[in-house]
């Protein structure tokens, strides 16, 4: 992970972590949690070179450090199912191994809560970055709608759906200042409602 962008580096792991075991509840394996939480992204398939067959996987890196093996494929069978996308494409095998292992919905909310808020913004534009998204920063912020909004209504903890909903309200509302700065909503100023235009922002320089 250490040729990984800012999005999906170290800090991003702690911030999984953290959230984790925030959501974690009574009835949750923290060991689990814990280990999936640190490793859900370590063969993740955006940052593996298409012919690679040397890159760990969560289940390989925790036999090789003699964790026990009905440990290792619980924490490999729950990473391989974190991904947004996965889920998209197959929900109802995810919710076959949420009936396994219910603690993958506590790692699926984590992972999805620093993907949306302040911090998700920054990744966004550092991930669209790195991987030279298409429509550059228009991309980025085209993909608040594509996907970082319809994550709240993906979130199956209670806590996780309380706190992405506060989150997602922050990129709402980041969407709409950018939306104005480009002068492509409508906007108030005072008790007037009225269209800011790009070119208004030249008034006043023509004799500069």
């Amino acid at each position: 992970m250490s040729q990984n962008d800012c999005s999906h580096d170290y800090p991003h792991i702690l911030r999984v972590l953290t959230l984790s075991r925030r959501l974690t509840r009574p009835s949750d394996d923290p060991t689990l949690i814990t280990l999936s939480a640190l490793l859900h992204d370590i063969a993740d398939a955006k940052y593996i070179p298409a012919n690679s067959t040397t890159h760990a996987t969560p289940k390989s890196f925790l036999l090789s450090v003699s964790c026990p093996a009905s440990i290792a494929a619980a924490v490999d069978t729950i990473c391989s199912h974190v991904s947004y996308s996965k889920e998209i494409k197959n929900p109802a095998r995810v919710q076959e191994v949420l009936k396994v292992y219910p603690e993958l919905a506590v790692v699926q909310d984590a992972d999805r809560l620093d993907a949306i808020g302040a911090v998700g913004i920054g990744r966004c534009f550092a991930f669209g970055g790195a991987m030279k998204r298409v429509g550059g920063l228009k991309g980025c912020v085209d993909h608040f709608g594509e996907k970082l909004m319809r994550l709240e209504g993906m979130m199956k903890t209670e806590l996780g759906r309380e706190l992405a909903g506060e989150r997602t309200r922050r990129v709402r509302e980041f969407e709409r200042w950018w939306r104005e700065e480009l002068g492509e909503v409508e906007v108030k100023e005072g008790d007037k409602e009225k269209k800011w235009d790009v070119e208004d922002s030249y008034e006043g320089f023509e004799n500069v």
